[in-house]
């Protein structure tokens, strides 16, 4: 599938921010965010558009031939009003708004939360186990994929769901508050490749988990590395490990 126009949706996020350095190489970038983006580097344009308005949604996605959907309320707290408006009703404006638009793909940000009672349970998890949210935003994106589930069965609109792990520089994981994120770190390269694959493949239809290759991992990469092709590189117990030998040596 050759893509050449690219939509991402809440651009100005720290994921967004980390992609477009690395996509605008690759792809026309249309920055899609509540404000506009500033400044733009050559290959991007800036669209002020809100997932919540499907017309807006429409526009922004005229001419494009994927979409990088990342808008949404992240929080884990969110409250019903916020999960089912954005994340819900937003969601279905991107995919809906990508099929009037003759959009070939779209690379959906899903959660680990739509299976967030498995980590509780120390259950390692599969991308082909069944959802077990673990608060209504993790409901919300369980929605998601349910749709984009649909989208692709109805009208053959190919959707690649990535169930976003945590999303931190280095230093995060270095200065962390608990040890989670050794087993949830996705570092920004990784995220990287994973978008890149994802744009790429010939997937119809697939969900995945979008973390590095972290020793302490409790949800499962091998659908993502044998569908997708992807192989991350980082690891966060080796940051852990660098760091603390570096600290040593100028000691």
């Amino acid at each position: 599938m050759s893509l050449d126009r690219l939509l991402i949706t809440g651009a100005a996020g720290d994921i967004g921010t980390a992609l477009r350095p690395a996509l605008r190489s690759k792809y026309q970038l249309r920055l899609g965010d509540l404000m506009p983006i500033v400044p733009l580097r050559q290959g991007e344009e800036a669209v002020v558009a809100d997932i919540r308005d499907l017309s807006a949604m429409e526009e922004a996605a005229s001419g494009m031939d994927a979409i990088v959907h990342l808008a949404g309320h992240r929080e884990g707290t969110t409250p019903w009003e916020p999960c089912f408006e954005v994340n819900m009703g937003g969601t279905y404006h991107v995919l809906e708004a990508a099929r009037r638009q003759g959009v070939r793909r779209v690379v959906f940000a899903s959660s680990n939360h739509v299976t967030g009672f498995y980590e509780q349970e120390g259950v390692f998890t599969r991308p082909d186990m069944p959802s077990r949210p673990d608060s209504l935003y993790g409901v919300s994106k369980a929605f998601g994929e349910d749709l984009a589930r649909f989208y692709a069965d109805e009208f053959g609109l190919s959707v690649i769901c990535l169930r976003i792990g945590t999303f931190r520089p280095e230093r995060d994981v270095v200065e962390r508050d608990d040890d989670r994120i050794l087993s949830t770190w996705l570092s920004p390269r990784d995220a990287v490749q994973l978008v890149t694959r994802s744009l790429d493949t010939s997937v119809l239809f697939g969900i995945y988990y979008g973390i590095s290759a972290n020793t302490r991992a409790y949800w499962d990469l091998q659908n993502a590395r044998a569908d997708l092709g992807y192989h991350p590189v980082d690891d966060a117990e080796l940051v852990v490990k660098s760091f603390e030998e570096k600290n040593r040596q100028n000691t």
